[in-house]
């Protein structure tokens, strides 16, 4: 099966001079990002533990944590664009920290040693995500404090010092994509087709709370475009989302039908859900399993409650507007799934 970067006509600007280093291109988005610039004319660097599986870029192997290997790859770069973060719902903090925390101090120490002046970097909605309800608002202060789980309270932290490290000369964007799912896309997307293959994916008070999403593809195009919005605009930070709210019931039905799984039936309470989950949560670290656990407290409150987000300053600031619509966005994925 093709991936999702070899599969996909990035719509972009020229980037012909642009010296990009991405971390993280062996995931779905990094790998996305990586191949839409170096179709734009940019000479890329790649920068992630595995394979990146691209062709035309330079590549190299090793973790944001490892300073020898962060040195290597922004030697010869102008551009930053950090996507690289250890992604899970449970395991220890310390693992969460030493990657989005101390990684992301490693890369933004020799990236400013280095002469690099731009910076892009992604986050997520949830640093900003107290466990209530998001509604029409716009990005938020990332906060560790108040923000649920490690990854976030970590992603929370990152995005915090790569802000404070924004200046005329280093100039710092975040992104922070929302909910992104597409072909290809192991975080979201595989794990509820997965789920509901296996009957194991409950909707929580049936689904109904509202959420907004971001399809793969309109993800990559407007962190590309982001490359030319922190020349004039930086150190804030904006949510990415297709401007498309749905119920989450809708959305999880319809990505399970596209990766050819049957549409989930079960339902639980909310409340229900959340006090499962914290005991899950608590019992899957306590064992070290190693696995990730079938249900969370953030997981739940993230099912349950209400999160969409005004998208006119994101618009305005990247120049950018999402491509794929959420209907296309279910065509091409149940097209990729079927291949």
């Amino acid at each position: 099966m093709p991936t999702a970067a070899q599969d996909v006509d990035y719509q972009t600007g020229d980037f012909t001079g642009y010296r990009v280093l991405v971390t993280g291109a062996s995931g779905v988005l990094g790998s996305g990002v990586a191949q839409a610039l170096r179709n734009a004319g940019a000479q890329v660097t790649v920068l992630q533990r595995s394979a990146s599986g691209l062709d035309g870029v330079h590549e190299i192997r090793g973790s944001v944590t490892d300073a020898e290997a962060v040195t290597r790859a922004v030697a010869d770069v102008d551009s930053v664009i950090h996507i690289a973060a250890k992604v899970s719902v449970s395991g220890p903090l310390e693992a969460y920290e030493e990657v989005n925390v101390e990684g992301t101090r490693t890369l933004l120490t020799a990236a400013q040693q280095a002469g690099v002046s731009r910076w892009i970097h992604i986050s997520s909605p949830s640093v900003a995500h107290s466990g209530d309800s998001i509604i029409g608002q716009g990005a938020g202060p990332a906060d560790p404090d108040a923000a649920r789980g490690h990854y976030a309270a970590t992603k929370a932290a990152g995005e915090r010092l790569a802000l404070a490290a924004d200046s005329n000369d280093f100039r710092v964007l975040v992104l922070r994509p929302h909910l992104m799912w597409g072909p290809g896309d192991t975080q979201l997307t595989e794990r509820i087709i997965d789920r509901a293959r296996k009957n194991r994916l409950p909707l929580l008070d049936g689904g109904t709370a509202l959420v907004d999403t971001l399809f793969l593809v309109n993800a990559v195009e407007a962190i590309v475009a982001g490359l030319v919005a922190v020349d004039h605009t930086h150190g804030e930070a904006l949510v990415l989302t297709n401007g498309q709210p749905r119920p989450i019931g809708e959305m999880i039905r319809r990505i399970a039908v596209a990766g050819g799984a049957s549409e989930p039936s079960l339902s639980l309470p909310a409340g229900l859900a959340k006090t499962a989950g914290s005991v899950i949560e608590t019992f899957w670290d306590a064992e070290k399993r190693g696995d990730e656990p079938p249900l969370t407290r953030f997981l739940a409150e993230q099912m349950s409650t209400a999160h969409w987000f005004d998208q006119r300053r994101t618009q305005e600031v990247l120049g950018w507007q999402p491509r794929i619509s959420l209907a296309e966005g279910f065509r091409l994925t149940a097209q990729y799934y079927r291949r």
